[in-house]
């Protein structure tokens, strides 16, 4: 890693404390602070959404900085450009204001849940409004750190730029996978809006797949580092079908410039000794208080006070996150000596199912249908095991929580999940949960059996808990590798753009 103080500018669609829709926002939340700390200069780009209070974060105009315009569709889109400084921190954090495409509700959907019909034309703006923020600021970053399809442009326009001035002459870029499925594909005609020649829409082109365009296949292409959230996601998205999404030939031919970096969780927010949104507190020398949330969690879902072992469960309920093998499953698992409770919303089958089956097995499985920070952190607090039969998991973060809380995961070894979590001794004196990892009911069956059975050695989970309790999983260690990273990136992009 270079002695020399690296600039990155981090472009996101969303960013804790300001707007969250999914992990990415925590991870944009967390990560800059970790890279500050380690001494780098870090700036980020933004939307400026309407749901932003700005007066809360002490959002304003860059006074500097007159009103800037990015041309998309033919049509020039005037915005304005703010700032504030990230809470806790001294990094700037610059907002593009435009009232056409961020004042909605929402961030990426519609109220009714439906995609905005012109996410096309919000992604190009987004892009170009951040590469004008930058030249508008004289800021030439040594790397430009972009996240997801949503800025994955930004590799493109910046080796257009290189072509005709000087000012990102230096800068590269580093594009990360949060979750490859979600690759924006678009039709033809976005390349035009976007402002390129048609021309360039050829089969086997970076600018053509299957006959549409692949924003994140175009970003994969372009940026000159390329990272995701695990090593072992990193290796089955450039490896297999499966995961690849149609992409993995793409990976492949960039897998040496292909890293897999964990995300890290924030240790403070997920702490059992001060954790306020759980009934008692505890500590690793002091587990009492685990067994008060334990009665606690199982009051709230309504289930009776009992020994046996509470598995938890906080999840979208989609067949992604393996809810249709557990289907398949739950009512062998019921009959076994275990609660289960659910904690989540997801697709409607899944909600009349757990629904009906929670009528049926009342003193046994406890179902809540909704979002609820709170008891998150008590299913985290107050579960002995926590499950995740993930089909594919990126990264993962609740088997990390679930360390902080002495609770044990039982997971499909995929993804994040395979790089954080080992299978247990029978003493408890090696790995910290239990894996599974054929995608078949049967094997999460067998998995959870094992569970039940290490459950009965009180000796060896007691042991457990204080051992897995101390694991450092916060973001120090990934902002290193992130640093080490950057400094492979530093001035370096990936394909040349030949053609205007």
């Amino acid at each position: 890693m270079a002695s020399e103080k690296i600039e990155v500018a981090v472009v996101t669609t969303e960013i804790l404390p300001y707007s969250k829709v999914g992990g990415l926002a925590d991870v944009m939340g967390a990560l800059p602070d970790e890279l500050e700390k380690l001494g780098a200069g870090i700036s980020v780009f933004t939307p400026l959404y309407a749901l932003i209070d700005r007066s809360k974060y002490g959002i304003e105009k860059v006074c500097s900085v007159d009103s800037l315009s990015a041309r998309v569709a033919e049509i020039t889109h005037t915005f304005c450009l703010y700032s504030g400084t990230k809470p806790g921190t001294d990094i700037k954090v610059y907002f593009i204001d435009n009232e056409h495409f961020y004042g909605r509700e929402n961030i990426y959907t519609t109220p009714e849940g439906d995609g905005f019909e012109d996410e096309d034309e919000r992604t190009i703006f987004f892009n170009l409004a951040v590469i004008e923020a930058l030249k508008a600021l004289k800021m030439s970053p040594d790397v430009i750190h972009c996240n997801d399809f949503h800025s994955g442009l930004i590799p493109v326009y910046l080796a257009r730029e290189k072509e005709t001035n000087s000012h990102f002459q230096n800068t590269g870029t580093v594009f990360s996978v949060h979750n490859l499925a979600y690759q924006g594909l678009f039709e033809p005609d976005f390349l035009e809006k976007a402002g390129f020649d048609p021309e360039i829409f050829q089969p086997m082109s970076p600018f053509e797949f299957w006959g549409r365009v692949n924003v994140m296949k175009m970003a994969l292409m372009f940026s000159g580092m390329i990272s995701t959230v695990s090593r072992t996601y990193a290796k089955e998205i450039a490896t297999t079908d499966e995961y690849g999404y149609g992409l993995e030939g793409v990976l492949r031919y960039r897998k040496n410039d292909l890293v897999g970096i964990l995300n890290g969780i924030d240790p403070a927010a997920w702490d059992p000794e001060t954790d306020e949104l759980i009934p008692a507190n505890f500590t690793r020398n002091d587990l009492t208080g685990k067994t008060k949330n334990k009665s606690a969690l199982l009051e709230e879902f309504g289930l009776p006070a009992g020994d046996e072992a509470v598995v938890g469960i906080v999840s979208r309920l989609v067949d992604q996150k393996g809810f249709d093998i557990l289907s398949e499953s739950i009512e062998n698992i019921l009959d076994m000596d275990m609660k289960i409770v659910i904690l989540g919303t997801g697709q409607q089958k899944y909600h009349e199912l757990y629904t009906e089956l929670a009528e049926k097995y009342p003193d046994s499985l406890g179902v809540r249908l909704e979002f609820n920070n709170r008891l998150a952190h008590l299913v985290e607090a107050g579960s002995d095991y926590f499950l995740m039969p993930s089909r594919y998991e990126p990264c993962g973060l609740n088997q990390m929580y679930s360390f902080r809380y002495g609770t044990m995961p039982v997971v499909r070894a995929t993804g994040g999940l395979k790089d954080t979590v080992s299978d247990l001794n029978a003493k408890g004196s090696r790995g910290n949960g239990f894996t599974f990892e054929p995608y078949t009911p049967a094997a999460l069956l067998e998995a959870l059996k094992k569970a039940a059975a290490f459950f009965a050695d009180s000796k060896a989970v007691e042991k457990t808990r204080k051992r897995i309790m101390a694991e450092d999983h916060s973001w120090k260690t990934s902002a290193k590798e992130y640093l080490e990273m950057y400094g492979r990136a530093r001035g370096r992009t990936g394909m040349r753009l030949t053609t205007p």
